[in-house]
């Protein structure tokens, strides 16, 4: 039984990344089934066996992103739980590092989220995959809030909310404009501000 789980598994792990270089190059609408599969170098009836749709197969990118990305923070969490400042500089880190190709994901990200607005089934899947990612991360927050006792004056849902309003936001700039907006300028210039003014210490 392992091995079949494992074959299976590297076959999910071949189609996500061809899935990313033909979305690189042709875009969600664009790419077929059959040019994620040629990339990959499986049939449509490897395909069909590990997801329904593309936009299946898109929806277990960003999980697969976004569980890395998790895993990565609760490592540091340790560490740097006491140390609110210097575990938001190391996150904001990893959110690039888990991303990688930052426009490519930009793209397909930005092309996802139009088609699901327009898609109401696309758009309950993609509402409810960052529902999950956010409750995970305000999880982390208040985690971190309690070891380093702080006391949010907000949400801390709402403030997970902020911050990756903000990263998308600044992302979409520093592709733009990257001579003029550093990636990552705008967050490591003004999140620690924004949590010094929704964040005091507990008594």
């Amino acid at each position: 039984m392992e091995a079949p789980k494992r074959s299976r598994t590297a076959t999910r792990a071949r189609l996500l990344a061809g899935a990313l270089e033909v979305f690189a190059e042709r875009g969600f609408a664009g790419a077929s089934v059959e040019d994620i599969c040629d990339q990959a170098g499986f049939t449509r009836g490897a395909f069909y066996s590990n997801f329904g749709s593309k936009d299946e197969l898109v929806l277990a990118l960003f999980q697969a992103t976004t569980d890395r990305l998790l895993e990565q923070i609760e490592a540091l969490l340790p560490e740097l739980a006491n140390q609110p400042g210097t575990l938001l500089d190391a996150v904001l880190g990893l959110l690039d590092e888990a991303i990688g190709d930052q426009r490519q994901w930009h793209l397909i990200s930005t092309e996802f989220t139009l088609h699901a607005l327009r898609n109401p089934e696309a758009a309950r899947a993609l509402a409810e995959q960052r529902a999950m990612f956010r409750a995970s991360l305000t999880r982390l927050v208040e985690e971190i809030s309690a070891a380093s006792h702080v006391q949010f004056s907000v949400p801390a849902e709402q403030f997970v909310r902020l911050v990756i309003a903000l990263h998308e936001g600044a992302r979409s700039q520093s592709l733009l404009e990257p001579s003029v907006v550093p990636a990552g300028s705008l967050e490591h210039a003004f999140l620690p501000i924004v949590l010094d003014a929704v964040s005091r210490p507990s008594r």
